[in-house]
């Protein structure tokens, strides 16, 4: 069975139907929403090509890839970034149903990508409470004309996300559906009287969480960080990701040393996401041996391309080789970063939160009135 019933049925038997949203996802087809050629795990889906594969991949609990490199045309050898996508459905509702909407609720949508996500919050509050922006003409048109398709026509307005709508506000809801590095204050202005948001937050080094924010009073929200979810980057805010052959430059000139901290010690979901809280624009890598050896190599670039640092991972040893070059020594900032949380007892991440106000965007531990001060380079 590949029909939108199939959907229902997935997601049901996972546990990941909000009973709120089960009305809207049984009533909104997410096949009006994906174009006829998707990318689903590194594969290419043709739905002119006379099979089922299409369909089951769009009524499946799967991440779609809608476009690659912002639709330009990528060589055969290229860095193929993805940059618009119809989002695992079971994501989709994770976030939706954090955002808690009511009927009456104004609500504001950051990234618009297909329109799906868009058309489900208008089965909900109805088109008139929907506003959607979309930085990318092309994606917003092609969104606007799948919306007209599922019956709903929510206010669509291209533009920059940073900046929100102001003229649509306050908003009871604002929903980010890509990552941040930095939540803008435009939000917040922008939020009603306790009102929510729920954006995606990370830096380069570790970009999966959620961060949930309650307007405690004019120009401030706070809240706390959650969930283990993967979306695309806010166009101004993107890492410097890439293909590893084009990052590596000078190994002749790198600096060797050892280390006592292993590359496995930092991949754990904690102890990454504390590196990640100062070492926001750099990216890691971990490269396991084809040989069965269980040896690997963590490769840490700073987005720039200008440095680069390769940790040696053989077991059974205590110590590993570090190489590094370029005018940051990347290594050593993991090495301090991960200091830093050991020394504060490795606080877990969900013991973190974010207050943004006029001044910014702080980090906390437990509570507002604990500042985490990562160190600094």
């Amino acid at each position: 069975m590949t029909t939108p019933e199939r959907l229902i049925e997935i997601l049901a038997n996972k546990k990941t139907l909000p009973a709120s949203w089960r009305q809207a996802v049984a009533t909104v087809d997410r096949g009006l929403f994906v174009p006829g050629t998707i990318e689903v795990d590194d594969r290419t889906i043709h739905r002119s090509d006379g099979s089922d594969e299409w369909a089951r991949a769009v009524y499946g609990d799967l991440s779609l890839i809608t476009q690659i490199n912002d639709g330009r045309p990528t060589g055969e050898d290229a860095y193929r970034l993805p940059t618009s996508s119809s989002s695992m459905p079971t994501v989709m509702l994770e976030m939706l149903d954090a955002l808690d909407v009511r009927p009456g609720h104004r609500v504001l949508e950051i990234g618009t990508g297909t329109g799906y996500n868009a058309a489900l919050l208008c089965r909900r509050l109805g088109d008139e409470s929907v506003t959607s922006i979309e930085v990318d003409p092309d994606v917003a048109a092609t969104a606007r004309r799948n919306l007209e398709a599922a019956g709903s026509s929510p206010r669509l307005v291209v533009g920059d996300g940073l900046a929100g709508h102001a003229q649509g506000g306050p908003y009871d809801r604002i929903i980010a559906t890509c990552t941040v590095r930095d939540i803008p204050f435009a939000w917040i202005e922008q939020l009603a009287p306790e009102g929510r948001l729920i954006t995606l937050w990370g830096s380069s080094y570790f970009a999966y969480s959620y961060a949930s924010l309650t307007a405690t009073r004019r120009g401030e929200a706070t809240g706390r960080l959650w969930g283990r979810p993967a979306f695309m980057w806010l166009r101004g805010h993107r890492s410097g990701a890439g293909l590893l052959r084009e990052c590596l430059h000078h190994r002749d000139q790198a600096t060797v040393r050892r280390t006592r901290l292993s590359p496995y010690d930092v991949e754990d979901l904690d102890p990454r996401f504390a590196v990640s809280l100062s070492v926001r624009d750099a990216w890691p890598l971990l490269c396991t041996a084809e040989d069965g050896s269980d040896e690997a190599t963590l490769w840490v670039i700073s987005d720039d391309h200008a440095s680069w640092a390769a940790v040696e991972y053989v077991p059974g040893q205590t110590d590993f080789g570090v190489r590094q070059y370029g005018p940051r020594s990347v290594w050593n900032e993991v090495e301090r970063a991960f200091a830093s949380w050991e020394g504060a007892e490795n606080p877990g991440r969900e013991r973190f939160g974010l207050t943004v106000d006029t001044n910014g965007q702080h980090l906390w531990l437990d509570s507002p009135d604990r500042p985490w001060n990562p160190p600094s380079d």
